[in-house]
């Protein structure tokens, strides 16, 4: 397995297409940028949104849980759909239009059917978009470096995340919680995405040309239904371990509210303090990943196994520590962990990887968060017995996966 595309200079990509590698990169970590902000700041309303048209806490979880999981599941379908049509730009561009079409008119609508059905459609477009994204992504990371690439397009992504749920809050005290003006602003954003997508297709129509051996987009490629190499499935299975045995937030923040060691206010401000050091894990990671390769991802089974230890006893300092660690944890899956797979699969195959991947991602996630609550009831030196575990077993998978240093 190859850390980075090193025999591919910057120079030699950029004659292909038209634009830098970096500079596409920088381009689309800004469309990331705008499109979390326009969906993120939806997100961190959706549940007093809907209560406000009547839903009752049953219905919040399961509209807001469908939507989670349209958002990993449909991947299996919308990535083998890439590969097979070669259209990624067209992917992209409608997952990214039925997103930041659905948020603005979520804040219009005052019917709840109709509010929970722009809930779930936005984040289909997330599963609509998403495999071609993270594909056209890889393309250009062959000349940046792997890791770096995706590190830098991660971390300008958690920008976005902070970003839209500070002004939706701004709005929604300025204008006495008056959800229209609130989501309504959201759709500037949305049309920047759209406006940059549109000029970055046109700069570099086809950014295959950024890695050697790709085949163009326009192309079907001859055999495309091929198997998945079997180091994929591997990799697949060590992903699975190490989020089954990586708590989620909400049960994090549960501890911290149920003991009274933080109040409810300054829970998100802890969160946003997590996605600082999200960012910066995934930046380091990044580097790490492209000069040592993949041995680099040994960090995630550790980082994770010290989440518990930490973040589930009773002293304030050592819980702020470990959801400090849970959000570094959190930046190397999102970065550091998408760029392996690029590595693993060939072009021809990548959409249809990141499908399966994502959906191997968000069943791994349900396990963990389903694991962690019910052991956090029961015992918490047993929840953390069983993450040491579990997190054991992911380096051996991981060992198995037999990473190589990077060419």
């Amino acid at each position: 397995m190859r850390g980075t595309g090193g025999k591919v200079t910057p120079e030699s990509a950029a004659a292909g297409p038209g634009m830098r590698p970096w500079r596409f990169v920088l381009v689309f970590g800004t469309v990331s940028l705008l499109a979390d902000f326009v969906y993120e700041g939806a997100r961190s309303i959706t549940g007093p949104l809907l209560a406000s048209l009547g839903a009752s806490a049953l219905v919040v979880g399961v509209v807001t849980g469908v939507g989670e999981a349209a958002a990993l599941v449909l991947r299996l379908v919308s990535g083998p759909l890439t590969d097979r049509t070669r259209r990624f730009w067209t992917w992209t561009i409608a997952g990214y239009t039925l997103t930041v079409v659905s948020v603005p008119v979520l804040g219009l609508t005052g019917v709840l059917w109709a509010a929970s059905a722009l809930v779930i459609a936005e984040r289909v477009g997330k599963a609509v978009r998403s495999p071609a994204k993270d594909t056209l992504l890889s393309h250009a990371t062959a000349a940046t470096g792997r890791g770096r690439g995706f590190a830098v397009h991660e971390a300008m992504d958690q920008v976005g995340a902070l970003i839209g749920p500070l002004v939706v809050a701004g709005m929604l005290a300025a204008t006495g919680d008056d959800y229209a003006p609130a989501l309504g602003v959201l759709a500037a954003p949305g049309v920047a995405v759209l406006a940059l997508l549109v000029w970055l297709r046109h700069r570099v129509p086809d950014p295959a040309a950024y890695e050697p051996g790709a085949e163009p987009t326009a192309a079907v490629a001859q055999g495309g239904r091929a198997p998945l190499p079997r180091t994929f499935w591997v990799y697949a299975a060590f992903t699975a371990a190490t989020l089954a045995g990586f708590a989620t937030f909400g049960v994090l923040s549960y501890h911290l509210v149920e003991r009274h060691l933080l109040p409810t206010a300054a829970v998100p401000v802890l969160y946003a303090a997590a996605m600082g050091a999200d960012a910066l894990a995934a930046l380091a990671t990044g580097w790490a990943y492209d000069r040592y390769g993949a041995r680099t991802l040994a960090v995630l089974p550790v980082l994770a196994a010290g989440v518990p230890l930490l973040a589930f006893t009773d002293t304030v300092a050592l819980v702020v520590a470990g959801a400090l660690l849970w959000g570094a944890a959190m930046g190397v899956q999102e970065s550091t962990l998408r760029a392996t797979v690029a590595d693993l699969v060939p072009p021809r195959r990548r959409a249809t990887a990141y499908g399966v991947f994502a959906a191997v991602v968000g069943a791994g996630t349900l396990v963990g968060g389903i694991l962690a609550g019910a052991l956090y009831a029961r015992s918490i030196p047993a929840l953390i017995v069983v993450t040491v575990a579990i997190q054991a077993l992911a380096l051996v998978l991981l060992a198995v996966t037999r990473p190589g240093h990077p060419s």
